[in-house]
């Protein structure tokens, strides 16, 4: 099995930022190549994914607000600066 995983290194540790599914203390052999600090396309919406999972009824709001916003008019609103 080979994955590419990320992370970052402290002295002799390297923290991964994912679970690379290998029982601890097993032996692998690792290529270290640095990075340029950016993340990876799509990494933002993978940990985003699930965070309303325990939210109640969150599927039911979200749905009401979409048909909300279909049926809101087309037109831009005007912005006014309070002062």
């Amino acid at each position: 099995m080979i994955r590419r995983l990320s992370g970052v290194v402290h002295g002799k540790t390297n923290e991964l930022r994912e679970d690379p599914g290998i029982a601890d203390g097993e032996y692998v052999e690792v290529t270290i190549k640095p990075s340029d600090g950016s993340p990876n396309w799509g990494d933002g919406i993978r940990r985003s994914a699930g965070a309303a999972a325990d939210i109640p009824d969150f599927d039911t709001v979200f749905a009401l607000i979409q048909e909300q916003r279909k049926s809101a008019p087309s037109q831009p609103r005007a912005y006014r600066r309070s002062t």
